[in-house]
């Protein structure tokens, strides 16, 4: 239900359709407020309004606005100048055009405000506003005055109500210079799997079922000790070192999301997170030497295979004759060529063509 007071009343300024309205706020805090005591006697502090140069406390009908120039200098600013500003928005809400709802950074929101026709009349061009704005998809932007400052605005549609979110100026917000990581990072794909993951595992939220824990917790400390009993206390959470592995985090926070909805947690994230461990990693370190160790052995197969093939020559060649260097050239032959080459007669020596030559002369003669 909608306080009986507004804080603003004025009129939203649609071209030249007036609609007088009434502002009042849409949202309220609910959160625990406390008040400054003395430690020694529970007594209330309060603060007292006190001028500086007659040093007494001032009622609030005395008191008015100024501004404070450099040098100190008060400026005094009343009511009645800030009423006679040359400003349409003074008393008036006005639209100033329409863009897509996604357009406005939600940087920018700030107060929410519920708009109230402000009597019978207003009633007509009230809805039509609405419903306008309904069937377009689109927010208005406008601008207002209030609390003695020109606000841009936002117009929306909540349930039948125009709604208002006051809106910082693009000015007032600053830029995202110096705030992301310096150092360069690089996340890879099985990190994204993971956190999609986790995301998908988390899912969507109810908002109407988030409620303020920290709230309800002070109303109980606050309910027990005005009962004189012990106040409840928390379980202190067990400290946790630095995470060191990412993929670790990710993959432990995936099966804990799981187990608290009641799914099993195993498969999907093993598969997500088939990677190599620095176990693993090591291994596959080992394993690249262990392969260029077994590189290592062709070297001496080849040096074994040349001295076999040594000892092949020397059973070839039972007498003591020079071995002819064609003989040592071959010696780089495959096992295959060893054993075609056993089987293959020796050649002649140079002192047996010798001989045979001789041989041959002497039958010639005779």
């Amino acid at each position: 239900m909608l306080p009986v007071r507004s804080i603003w009343n004025g009129a939203i300024s649609f071209g030249l359709v007036s609609i007088p309205i009434k502002l009042v706020n849409a949202t309220e805090s609910h959160s625990v407020s406390f008040r400054q005591v003395h430690l020694e006697d529970g007594g209330r502090i309060r603060y007292r309004k006190v001028c500086e140069l007659e040093d007494r406390e001032v009622t609030q009908g005395e008191i008015g606005k100024a501004y404070e120039d450099a040098d100190g200098t008060m400026i005094p600013i009343t009511d009645e100048d800030l009423a006679s500003l040359p400003i349409p928005t003074a008393k008036t809400i006005e639209i100033e055009g329409f863009v897509p709802a996604e357009q406005v950074d939600p940087l920018q929101v700030d107060a929410a405000y519920y708009l109230a026709a402000n009597g019978v009349p207003a009633a007509k061009p009230y809805t039509l506003l609405r419903e306008a704005l309904k069937r377009s998809g689109k927010v208005a932007i406008c601008k207002f005055a209030l609390r003695g400052r020109e606000r841009l605005g936002m117009l929306r549609v909540v349930d039948d109500v125009l709604a208002m979110h006051a809106l910082l100026w693009p000015d007032e917000i600053r830029t995202t210079e110096g705030v992301a990581p310096d150092a360069g990072v690089t996340v890879r794909d099985k990190e994204l799997d993971l956190a999609d993951a986790l995301m998908d595992t988390l899912g969507e939220v109810d908002l109407e079922s988030l409620h303020d824990d920290y709230r309800e917790a002070v109303e109980e400390l606050i309910a027990a000790k005005a009962s004189g009993e012990e106040p409840p206390s928390a379980p202190v959470p067990a400290a946790e070192g630095k995470v060191l592995d990412l993929m670790a985090a990710l993959e432990k926070s995936v099966r804990e999301a799981k187990e608290s909805r009641g799914e099993e947690a195993g498969a999907d994230v093993t598969h997500l997170a088939s990677r190599p461990t620095p176990k693993q990693a090591s291994g596959k370190k080992s394993t690249a030497s262990t392969g260029k160790t077994a590189a290592a052995p062709k070297k001496s197969t080849s040096t074994s295979t040349q001295q076999t093939k040594k000892a092949a020559t020397k059973k070839q060649a039972p007498r003591k004759t020079a071995t002819p260097k064609s003989a040592t050239t071959n010696t780089k032959s495959t096992a295959s060529t060893k054993s075609s080459t056993a089987k293959t007669p020796a050649k002649k020596t140079p002192a047996k063509k010798t001989a045979a030559k001789k041989t041959a002369a002497r039958k010639r003669s005779a």
